[in-house]
C-alpha cells in the first residue's frame, strides 16, 4: 500500500467544510432514488403490472429475480469501473440507467418488455446502490468512512419511507406510466446537476491515483485471491447467510403478522422495523469506526435471531412490535459493516474490487431468500419452519464472522 503523508496530513475528515461531506449528501440522494425505484419499487411494479395487465404474479416476480441476479453480475465490476472512469462519470451513468429503466417499466406492454426493462434496471441498480456508494465514499474517507457510509445509506431507508408512498400517490393521480416518467424526470433534474457540480476529483490519499495508474494487481487476480482467502470468505459467506434470512423474513413479515395481529398492526410493525433501521444506522455511525466490526456484526446477527425467536413464539401485539424494532435496529448496519471489515483487514488498493465482489455474492444469495421462505411455508403449512431456518443461519453466521483467517489481507 502506498502512503503519501503530504496529502493525508491536509485532510481533516472531521471538519464540516471537508468536501467529502458533500459527496455523502450526493450519495444520500443517489440512494434515495436507487432504493426507491430499484429495490422498494419492485413491490409497486408487481402490484401495478398485475392489476393493469392481468399477468400472473409468478411471471412478474420472475422478472424481479432476474433483475437481482443480473444486477449481481454487474455489481462485480463496479469497483474497477470507478477506478478506471472516475466516480463522477460512473454516478452519472448509473443515474441515466435508472431513469431509463423507470421510463421502460412505465412503457411495458408485453412480458418480454418487462424483462428488457429489468435488465436496464439492473444497470441502474449497479450504478446507484451499495457497491457504487461504498466505492465512491471510500475515495474521500478513511478514518470516518463508517460514519460517512452509514449517513449516506440512510437515503436507502428514505427511499422506502418517503419515496415509495409518493410514487404510489402519484400513480393514483396520473396513472402508472406517467408516474414512472415523472420519477425518471425528477431523478435526472435533481441528480445530474448535483453530481456535475459537487463530485470532482477525489483527494490522492494513499496514492490512489498512482495506484489506479500502476495497477500492481489486476481485478481478476484480486478476485481469484479473495475467493481462496479465509478472511474474505468468512465475511462474505456470513453476510450472505444473514441477508438471505433478513430479506426473506422482511418480505414475508406482513403475510405472517396479518392473521396474528391484523393488517393495521402488521403495517405498524413494518413501519417500526424500517424506522429502527434508520435509528440504528445513525446511532451506530457515531461509534462504528471505533468498534471491533466482526464482533459488532456477530452481536447484530444474534440480536436478529433473538427477535425472530420472539416473533415465532409470542403473539402479543406489543411484544411482536417490540421484536420487530429489535430486528430492525441492525438491519441498516448489515449493509455497512462488510465494507468496514474489508477496509480494516485488506489492502486499500483492492478495496473497490473486494467490496464489489462481496456485494455481488450477497445479492445473488438474498435474491433467493423470499422464494425459499415462501416455499418452506407452503410445504410446512406455516412460517415456523422457515423462520427457524433463518434463526439457524443467523447463529451460524455469528460464529463464522469471528473467523478472521491468517493472511491479514495481504494479496499475493
Amino acid at each position: 500500500m502506498l502512503d503519501n503523508p503530504r496529502h493525508t496530513a491536509a485532510i481533516d475528515e472531521s471538519s464540516l467544510r471537508y468536501e467529502g461531506w458533500r459527496i455523502v449528501a450526493v450519495c444520500f440522494l443517489l440512494a434515495t432514488f436507487g432504493w426507491g425505484l430499484g429495490f422498494y419499487g419492485q413491490s409497486v411494479y408487481v402490484a401495478e403490472l398485475q392489476r393493469a395487465r392481468g399477468w400472473p404474479t409468478t411471471l412478474i416476480s420472475a422478472g424481479t429475480t432476474f433483475f437481482y441476479l443480473f444486477g449481481a453480475l454487474l455489481v462485480v465490476f463496479v469497483g474497477e469501473a470507478v477506478r478506471k472512469y472516475g466516480p463522477r462519470l460512473c454516478l452519472i451513468a448509473g443515474t441515466l440507467a435508472m431513469a431509463a429503466a423507470s421510463v421502460a417499466i412505465g412503457a411495458v406492454r408485453e412480458p418480454w418488455q418487462l424483462y428488457l426493462a429489468d435488465a436496464v434496471l439492473a444497470f441502474g441498480w449497479a450504478g446507484t446502490s451499495l457497491a457504487m456508494i461504498t466505492n465512491t465514499i471510500s475515495l474521500w474517507f478513511d478514518h470516518k468512512r463508517g460514519m460517512a457510509i452509514s449517513l449516506a445509506l440512510n437515503g436507502a431507508s428514505f427511499g422506502g419511507i418517503v419515496g415509495v408512498p409518493l410514487l404510489v400517490t402519484l400513480i393514483g393521480h396520473v396513472g402508472f406510466a406517467s408516474a414512472m416518467y415523472a420519477a425518471a424526470g425528477a431523478m435526472l433534474v435533481l441528480l445530474v446537476p448535483v453530481i456535475l457540480v459537487l463530485v470532482g476529483r477525489p483527494p490522492d490519499r494513499h496514492g490512489w491515483h498512482a495506484t489506479a495508474r500502476a495497477k500492481p494487481q489486476s481485478s481478476t487476480q484480486i478476485r481469484a485471491w479473495a475467493l481462496r482467502d479465509v478472511g474474505f470468505l468468512t465475511v462474505t459467506i456470513a453476510f450472505a447467510l444473514v441477508l438471505f434470512a433478513q430479506v426473506g423474513f422482511i418480505v414475508h413479515l406482513i403475510s405472517f403478522l396479518d392473521p396474528v395481529i391484523g393488517r393495521e398492526r402488521a403495517a405498524v410493525a413494518v413501519a417500526v422495523l424500517t424506522a429502527m433501521a434508520v435509528v440504528g444506522r445513525v446511532l451506530f455511525s457515531l461509534v462504528i469506526d471505533r468498534l471491533n466490526q466482526r464482533l459488532a456484526s456477530a452481536l447484530s446477527f444474534l440480536s436478529q435471531a433473538a427477535a425472530l425467536c420472539v416473533v415465532i413464539n409470542l403473539h402479543n401485539d406489543c411484544v411482536l412490535i417490540a421484536a420487530c424494532a429489535l430486528f430492525g435496529f441492525s438491519v441498516g448496519n448489515l449493509i455497512t459493516l462488510p465494507s468496514l471489515i474489508v477496509q480494516q483487514e485488506f489492502d486499500s488498493a483492492a478495496f473497490g474490487v473486494l467490496i464489489s465482489l462481496n456485494t455481488a455474492i450477497n445479492q445473488v444469495t438474498y435474491a433467493f431468500g423470499p422464494g425459499v421462505v415462501g416455499a418452506l411455508r407452503d410445504w410446512s403449512g406455516g412460517y415456523a419452519l422457515p423462520f427457524y431456518l433463518c434463526i439457524a443461519l443467523e447463529v451460524a453466521a455469528a460464529a463464522l464472522i469471528m473467523v478472521r483467517g491468517a493472511s491479514h489481507g495481504k494479496i499475493s
